[in-house]
């Protein structure tokens, strides 16, 4: 950070991001230059006797051999200067790393003498256009190799430029403030994004809404990170140090906590947390219904939680077209109906108590199941989450819009993929409920669903609420961003979310990766490490965790900034080390939004965590419960945690097993206290 500059243009790499490749090419070429050496050792003395038909062969090889070990030499003694000056200051600190350019220029233009000389390797060993047999096969050998890794390595260069293009790298930035060269850089670089999408998911243009996807997407990933000059591996390590920030900052609230004598907030009592809640919102229930939003995912789940044996669970539930009956009740699957036998397999159903399965998967219209649940005497409508790359399009459409339902306040915004999706399904469903609802007419209506499908399947419990007032949602891993404060306060009476852990989506929402953004830019400004080192670092994080002595040593102090620090109240824990520049730039890009509406979580939030254990329970153990919960408010999700369970959190399986242990571990508790 900045972008590196280079050839009168800006590149989607940074001065600092070539210590490690230049490492690795270095290496390459100290092998490569021990073998040439050896090769010279043997050839040279008999290049004497080479012949070539109007030119002397000798030369050409000799030419060949002494050039190819020159550059190697000088290409190494390259490298280690690139490798020094790129390690050379913090990600901010561009000056210190002001010879990468220049050094990087050299490079480049050594290409064109080694391709040469890879032309006339190539020539000798592979074209016999000149008379110089290599009678030793080592020589022979490593001589074919090197031109062959070589022109691998030219192809990887190129692909490696190709990677770091920037389409629209020569464009001047300007300053930082929004003049209206800025918004044209915007509109161009939204066209750019929504072109590379037309072209990378071509298939996705026969969708009806397929292209308003691409242009709020598109969008959306210009928003995010103009005029921030951030490159790919600055929010990589920008995530790094969040981690370490986090951390430390949890570690000052509980020692905040510690000295005020609070009390924990997380009980492991189930029956305490559900005590004054109305009797249909209980843990067994939401687990029972999880079973079913899971089954929603059809074959491709089954697959992947049983990759050797998912087609024989699958096989006895599959229906040939040649027998299946013409008035079926399953629409837009594939001709042995898969998605349908997943279904009936990891529900555990009948096909007799499912009254209908749509499987049409297209940009905001997602699949959903309609059962009848004669055991709890109601009607339950499953709705899928995202699994497709159609589904993550209508998640990524996430500007907010006007949603309107009976019992709404009038402004209430909602995410507008979800809405879309909302009002598709609700076009198809409707019929369906009417028709089951009149052969069950006392049965309760309940919508459940995970993730994608829990934020859809809350939509359309808002516009069916009116008419059917008793109906029930149970959610899972809800994403943050899908509904206005007092819609999602009005929802808390018939709507259960349950999370688990720290469930990425569940914090994921426009808002939170813009203010995601900012803290990367402050944290990036705010660490005394190279970008090589915080990368490094990373990868000891994930393995071993973060130690107690990087919380620390990972930030300058106050002494070493060149400006005063910034008054910025958002960040308490390291205001003392972001500079002015740092806290100018993050306080205007946060001041921009690409959503008017803050959007928030539905429903009323049980939030299940890992226990920790403390003192002597890490040492023995006891037949404590491994879960702890509480209910929780929207605002509790509002910011994004870089946490090593982030992703496997939200994962349903995962979900399912938690709920699955809480329900276990308070049986067993009850039958030992018999």
């Amino acid at each position: 950070m900045p972008a590196l500059r280079l050839l009168g243009r800006k590149w989607l790499a940074a001065s600092d991001d070539l210590v490690f490749p230049s490492i690795f090419e270095l290496l390459f070429r100290f092998v490569w230059l021990v073998l040439i050496a050896l090769v010279v050792e043997v050839i040279f003395p008999v290049t004497w006797q080479c012949r070539s038909e109007g030119w002397s062969g000798g030369s050409f090889v000799r030419g060949y051999l002494c050039g190819t070990l020159a550059l190697q030499a000088v290409l190494m003694l390259l490298l280690a200067g690139l490798a020094q000056q790129s390690a050379r200051g913090t990600i901010a600190d561009v000056d210190a790393r002001r010879f990468v350019a220049p050094l990087l220029l050299v490079k480049v233009l050594l290409v064109l003498p080694e391709v040469a000389l890879n032309v006339m390797g190539t020539m000798w060993m592979f074209c016999e256009l000149i008379d110089c047999s290599v009678q030793d096969k080592f020589s022979s050998i490593v001589i074919q190799s090197i031109v062959l890794f070589n022109w691998v390595q030219l192809g990887l260069t190129i692909f490696g430029l190709f990677m770091v293009f920037d389409p629209l790298g020569s464009v001047n930035y300007g300053d930082m403030q929004d003049t209206p060269n800025q918004v044209r850089h915007h509109r161009k670089v939204t066209g750019l994004w929504s072109r590379r999408f037309r072209w990378a998911f071509c298939w996705l243009k026969k969708d009806e809404h397929g292209k308003e996807a691409f242009q709020q997407v598109a969008a959306l990933l210009s928003a995010l990170f103009r005029s921030t000059d951030l490159v790919p591996s600055d929010v990589v390590a920008g995530c790094v140090l969040l981690r370490v920030r986090q951390k430390r900052e949890t570690r000052e609230m509980r020692r905040i906590q510690m000295i005020n004598e609070e009390e924990p907030i997380y009980t492991t009592d189930v029956s305490k947390i559900f005590s004054e809640t109305p009797p249909w919102m209980n843990l067994e229930d939401a687990f029972y219904y999880l079973r079913l939003s899971i089954a929603a995912y059809g074959w491709p789940y089954v697959l992947y939680r049983h990759c050797f044996t998912g087609f024989c669970k699958l096989a006895r539930h599959l229906t040939c077209c040649c027998c299946r009956p013409q008035n079926t009740i399953v629409t837009d699957d594939n001709c042995c109906l898969c998605h349908f036998a997943g279904f009936k397999y990891m529900s555990k159903l009948e096909a007799d108590d499912i009254i209908f399965a749509s499987f049409n998967n297209h940009v905001f219209e997602l699949p959903f199941c309609v059962i009848a649940d004669h055991e709890r005497e109601s009607i339950v409508v499953a709705v899928r989450g995202s699994i497709s790359l159609r589904d993550i399009f209508t998640d990524l459409t996430a500007g907010s819009e006007k949603f309107e339902a009976d019992g709404l306040p009038e402004d209430t915004a909602a995410h507008k993929g979800m809405s879309m999706g909302a009002a598709k399904l609700l076009k198809r469903l409707s019929p369906v409920l009417d028709r089951a609802f009149q052969q069950f007419p006392h049965y309760d209506l309940i919508f459940t669903g995970h993730s994608l499908g829990a934020g859809v399947a809350v939509l359309v419990a808002l516009k069916l609420r009116p008419k059917y007032p008793h109906l029930k949602v149970f959610a899972f891993s809800t994403p943050a961003g899908l509904i206005s404060r007092e819609a999602a306060r009005y929802t808390e009476s018939f709507v259960l979310t349950v999370g688990v852990g720290d469930d990425l989506v569940m914090r994921l929402s426009v808002h939170s990766i813009e203010n995601l953004r900012t803290k990367v830019i402050q944290t990036i400004h705010a660490t005394k490490l190279p970008k090589y080192r915080i990368m490094l670092n990373g990868f000891g994080y994930a393995l071993f965790g973060v130690p107690a002595r990087d919380l620390e040593s990972t930030w300058r102090r106050p002494e070493e900034l060149e400006a005063p620090p910034s008054d910025d109240s958002s960040d308490a824990l390291l205001i003392q080390s972001v500079s002015t520049e740092a806290a100018l730039l993050s306080r205007n890009v946060f001041a921009r939004r690409f959503s008017s509406a803050r959007l928030f979580t539905a429903g009323r939030i049980l939030h299940i965590v890992r226990r920790k254990r403390m003192g002597i329970e890490k040492k023995v153990r006891t037949q404590e419960p491994t879960y702890e919960m509480r209910w929780a408010c929207p605002e509790d999700f509002m910011e994004l945690q870089v946490m090593p369970r982030m992703l496997l959190d939200h994962l349903p399986e995962n979900v399912y097993d938690t709920i699955e242990t809480v329900l276990n571990e308070r049986q067993s508790y009850r039958v030992t206290h018999i």
